[in-house]
């Protein structure tokens, strides 16, 4: 029998839990369920499992089949990777399983992560409800219980933590089980497995766990398709809707009434969708996939194509100021084919905007002395002015304003009043989008990276504007955009034999005239006229120099 010392031997009055150091006598029949549950945790949850039902309130843990899958597959895998719909108990089946690996195993360490620590604090709630339930001969005793850690008398650790590396960081993990991952932020991801994730799978036996409906194409997109291609060593396990008992079509029809079918398609079908409001249509995004670079420095270049002898290739640039998880970006493009296509593109948030051009000016030369097209509206203006006269590269496109018509580019015009490179107008940025959404579309350009896929897959609908959604990055896709400026300008018909600008003006003249022109084409005289303003509210100047005027016009 066991034997109990009444309060003394409980920890810190809680009749529930067992305190350290409590001599406990086993039966016979209490040693072969000990044995039995330590090698077997799918017999341990069904027998010894007690979770918190909306509907029973505290009760056994009534197992699903795939439930018992994923319990077999944690135990058995190293690395596992789970993609499943909404409230199918995917949370409290790794809890589970997580409890039990601390009882029956001593001196580990675990780690729940979660995107958000108060997440992370109510999975460890979970498991402590379902420990203060365990009989108290197969307790451990306790050192330490509270909100965000506890500590057994076996030696093992459990600590919960939002998913950063700083919450984590200079600690080491026999498991850590990541909930929800699909919902931790691109740049919070980054830094987590590039600091923290080499330390968790050092050693040979340690575990990862990540569980997470889709939430767009990030870093849990790119683990999963990565684990279904056999590019990494995750044991992928996909769970239906329809897995859960009492879901059917009826339960289907009525969840999309009471909600969306986007929403259904993402929470319960569990697509690998963005936003609602992309500029990509959804079913385009959906077929994108992306591809292992060529070459990857780490640094933020990766080659997807290397330069063609006699290809022609433009690179448009998006500068940052290196704060606030911005970053400085390009993309390389080949137009000598048809379709265009990105074969190399650079990305980073720590670059100094003044190394920036460097960068840029190696890329061009080594892409057959490429267009390079840098966005001027902030620091780029200086970007552009070192790649033009310090380091003296000649093919610089430049922009002249022409009146009404907007920004007109070129590789150099007369005066000195020309621009270095493209303002981001409101004028420049819808047309832009609009012909970006007509050549993504229309398969007229192809990428295969992957962080300009999830880009665009969060590029969205502001008011009257696109940019990333709250929390999300837009650098390359507005490289891409930049880009699609370009392909409408008269220059580049003379830069490749496609004229793609006609095409899509035949497609989009509607459109486009009312991007450009909102209130109409209205012949008022503004050629004669001294200053403008534009639809953003820039003012512009016409210059005039030595007495002539050129028609160029002078940004203020």
């Amino acid at each position: 029998m066991t034997k109990w010392m009444a309060d003394q031997d409980v920890y810190l009055g809680n009749p529930n839990l067992k305190k350290a150091n409590t001599t406990t006598e086993f039966t016979a029949k209490q040693i072969q369920e000990f044995i039995k549950c330590k090698k077997d945790p799918i017999y341990f949850a069904k027998n010894y499992i007690k979770i918190v039902s909306l509907d029973l309130g505290l009760t056994g843990f009534n197992m699903y089949d795939f439930q018992e899958k994923l319990i077999r597959n944690f135990h058995e895998s190293r690395f596992n990777i789970c993609k499943m719909p909404r409230q199918t108990g995917k949370s409290t089946t790794a809890v589970a399983y997580l409890l039990h690996y601390i009882v029956f195993n001593d001196s580990v360490n675990v780690g729940i992560l979660a995107n958000k620590a108060a997440t992370a604090r109510e999975l460890l709630g979970r498991l402590q409800t379902a420990y203060e339930n365990l009989p108290k001969w197969m307790q451990q005793g306790i050192l330490s219980w509270n909100k965000g850690s506890m500590e057994l008398e076996n030696g093992s650790k459990i600590l919960a933590a939002s998913t950063s590396a700083s919450a984590v960081r200079g600690m080491s993990f026999n498991i850590i089980f990541l909930d929800e991952f699909a919902f931790v932020p691109n740049h919070i991801a980054e830094a987590f497995f590039s600091s923290v994730y080499p330390t968790i799978t050092s050693g040979k036996s340690t575990k990862v766990i990540m569980v997470s409906t889709p939430c767009g194409m990030n870093h849990f997109y790119r683990y999963w398709h990565d684990a279904q291609r056999g590019k990494n060593e995750y044991t992928a396990t996909e769970v239906h809707w329809s897995e859960v008992p009492g879901r059917d079509e009826a339960w289907k029809e009525q969840t999309i009434k009471n909600t969306s079918e986007q929403q259904f398609k993402v929470e319960f079908e569990c697509e690998f969708l963005g936003s609602v409001d992309t500029l990509i249509s959804v079913t385009k995004l959906r077929n994108l996939v992306f591809e292992d670079p060529l070459i990857n420095n780490h640094k933020g270049l990766l080659v997807y194509e290397h330069p063609v002898k006699g290809n022609d290739y433009i690179i448009t640039v998006d500068t940052a100021r290196g704060i606030d998880h911005d970053s400085s970006a390009f993309i390389v493009f080949d137009i000598t084919t048809y379709p265009y296509k990105t074969v190399a593109r650079y990305k980073n948030s720590e670059i100094k905007p003044m190394l920036f051009p460097n960068i840029i000016h190696d890329t061009a030369r080594a892409y057959n002395e490429a267009y390079v097209l840098v966005e001027i509206n902030d620091i780029g203006e200086q970007v552009a002015s070192i790649m033009q006269y310090d380091l003296e590269y000649e093919n610089m496109l430049m922009c002249a304003m022409r009146g009404r018509n907007g920004q007109q580019v070129g590789s150099g015009f007369s005066g000195s009043k020309t621009q270095m490179g493209v303002r981001m107008t409101q004028a420049v940025k819808k047309l832009g989008c609009s012909n970006l959404k007509t050549l993504m579309e229309d398969d007229k350009i192809v990428t295969n990276d992957y962080d300009i896929i999830a880009e665009l897959t969060t590029f969205v609908q502001k008011k009257q504007s696109w940019e990333a959604e709250d929390g999300c990055h837009d650098d390359l896709a507005m490289c891409l955009v930049i880009f699609a400026w370009l392909v409408a300008q008269d220059y580049f018909k003379e830069m490749t034999d496609t004229d793609v600008r006609k095409r899509i003006y035949e497609e989009q003249k509607n459109q486009i005239e009312q991007d450009m022109a909102p209130f109409g084409f209205i012949l008022d005289g503004v050629d004669d006229d001294d200053e403008f303003v534009d639809e953003s509210g820039d003012r512009w100047f016409k210059a005039d120099e030595y007495g002539d005027r050129s028609y160029m016009w002078e940004y203020r």
